[in-house]
């Protein structure tokens, strides 16, 4: 979300146990997950991490980055996911791979928001057309995980989806208000 004045200390609150709850499950994919989950789960983190702060900060990342050098840092994070997708797809992991796949989609279209906000402005239905596509098939997973019993990847799905959810308004209210991070 983006806020005209001072942020509320309940929204700096969310999301912090947000990011801390991913984290967590971030170190636990590192430690005891998988090669392909440890990539997948790192890269996810450092993608929402540098747009979060393009998004939120533009005034610190044009300072402390280029917006090369931040792009150049998420190319990093796809190459490892394509990694991590591999590793899905050889040992037929079908709905880690998909969802890879799916949340692709949704970084490029953040990639628009940001960096042509314009263009989003002008082909908005499209564009929420294609949002609402693949966030419900990400729901899909959640809820294809839970019939599989497999309660953790669930959760972790879940708890992505409401972290580039809150990320995905926020820069949509800033498109609306005129102030995306170019």
């Amino acid at each position: 979300m983006s806020f005209t004045g001072p942020v509320p200390r309940g929204y700096v609150v969310y999301k912090g146990a947000l990011f801390a709850l991913l984290t967590g499950n971030t170190a636990l994919y590192l430690f005891t997950g998988t090669r392909s989950e440890a990539f997948d789960s790192l890269s996810w983190l450092v993608i929402l991490v540098s747009f979060e702060l393009e998004s939120e900060r533009p005034d610190l990342v044009r300072k402390r980055w280029s917006g090369f050098a931040l792009r150049g840092v998420r190319l990093l994070a796809a190459a490892a996911l394509a990694a991590a997708a591999m590793g899905y797809i050889l040992t037929k992991e079908w709905l880690d791979a998909t969802n890879i796949g799916l949340w692709v989609g949704v970084v490029s279209l953040l990639e628009l928001e940001v960096h042509r906000p314009d263009a989003v402005m002008r082909h908005r239905g499209e564009f929420i057309a294609a949002t609402t596509a693949l966030y419900a098939g990400l729901v899909g997973l959640v809820v294809a995980w839970l019939l599989r019993g497999e309660w953790f990847d669930a959760y972790d799905a879940a708890l992505w989806l409401v972290a580039f959810a809150t990320l995905e308004m926020g820069l949509l209210a800033q498109i609306r208000n005129g102030r995306a991070a170019t």
